[in-house]
């Protein structure tokens, strides 16, 4: 049987990190605590509830929703906003992709800054547009002297950054983002013969776990209406399984990426979970304080190992160089600890798990470094 399937789709594989049965799994930057007994219990209630009604559609603007996440960021980033302005959808992967069904497609380009987060092509290649990379400095800093030049060859319609950021961890400067964001101001596709804004997203996916003093892109929607700030419930509120990713925008960029949601794409069930998360923000976040202490740790001891590691502000760590990363990787896996191959040539990548876990990736990477 011949399948009509795409050509550009001809020898790809699905997306996804190994999923092995080892001890220790620290390569995919969950949260290594799972919800409090209260916290379950929340969740378990206000989904038997919910479940009276499932023959119903759910709310399918799910305001209630909408109005707990601006509380939410309000107290979390300092940054208020009315419900109308956020939108939530099945993790912050359908929130990209919505924003690309919107704003991309055929002929049109999606651009980031590599290394990043590795969907971010594929993303681009689902909707038919054309993808660019421009690599950043060794630094892992984007070069915002030269964004314009890029700007004006390409075109985009939507920008990618991500930050902090994919694999490296590191946030981006306050000051080069906003020489991106000027630059963005007519950069963007014709559209009837006029000029447009390029779309600029923040995914902050990992944006709670940023160190004091880091500000969120949220400070900045007020002063660019082409700005996207997206945020994720999988990882401060160790919620990875709930599947739950929002977006906070001007009203105009929320209404435009609502014509391309999917009927009620946004189930009771995880409207109900999400809501019992955030009821209980505040204990979830003193497991967010326990992590970033962690990481810190963490980074001082790969350092005193000689070893380079970039500045995070994520709940992981990129830590290098191997002349051969793929067999301290082995390595280390041999051990029964699994961490991510990944990021530029020779460094590998860290999730920061509990205390137990990391002594146990330190023990065994001594081992493995022999």
């Amino acid at each position: 049987m011949t399948l009509p399937l795409r050509p550009d789709f001809f020898g790809e594989e699905p997306y996804g990190a190994p999923q092995l049965d080892v001890p220790i799994v620290l390569n995919t930057n969950e949260n290594p605590y799972a919800p409090a007994p209260a916290v379950v219990e929340d969740i378990a209630a206000r989904v038997r509830d919910v479940s009276a009604g499932l023959n119903r559609y759910p709310d399918r603007e799910f305001m209630e929703l909408r109005h707990a996440l601006a509380d939410y960021l309000a107290v979390e980033s300092g940054v208020e906003l009315p419900a109308s302005r956020l939108w939530a959808a099945n993790g912050s992967n359908e929130i990209m992709l919505q924003i690309l069904q919107a704003f991309s497609g055929p002929g049109r380009v999606v651009m980031t800054f590599t290394p990043s987060y590795s969907m971010y092509s594929e993303y681009a290649r689902n909707v038919y547009a054309d993808f660019v990379a421009v690599p950043r400095g060794d630094d892992f800093r984007i070069d915002v002297d030269a964004v314009p030049a890029s700007f004006a060859e390409h075109r985009p319609s939507v920008v990618l950054l991500a930050s902090p950021n994919n694999p490296t961890g590191t946030a981006l400067d306050p000051d080069d983002l906003r020489a991106l964001l000027e630059a963005s101001a007519g950069a963007g596709p014709q559209v009837d013969g006029r000029e447009t804004d390029a779309i600029v997203v923040v995914d902050e996916a990992y944006g709670e776990f940023r160190r004091d003093g880091v500000p969120s892109a949220l400070e900045l929607l007020a002063e660019y209406p082409n700005l996207i700030v997206t945020r994720t419930m999988s990882k401060a509120f160790g919620a990875a399984g709930l599947r739950l990713g929002y977006m906070a925008a001007s009203q105009e960029i929320v209404d435009m990426v609502r014509i391309v949601r999917l009927p009620y794409h946004l189930s009771a069930v995880s409207q109900a979970a999400a809501l019992a998360a955030l009821a209980h923000r505040e204990s979830l976040m003193e497991q967010v304080g326990q992590i970033r202490a962690d990481r810190d740790a963490l980074a001082s001891t790969l350092a005193d190992m000689g070893l380079n590691v970039a500045a995070s502000d994520a709940n992981f760590i990129m830590f290098g160089t191997f002349a051969d990363r793929h067999a301290t990787w082995q390595k280390l896996l041999d051990q029964g600890i699994l961490i991510r191959e990944v990021g530029p040539e020779g460094w590998l990548r860290v999730s920061v798990g509990k205390s137990e876990e990391n002594d146990a990736f330190v023990a065994g990477l001594k081992e493995a470094m022999k």
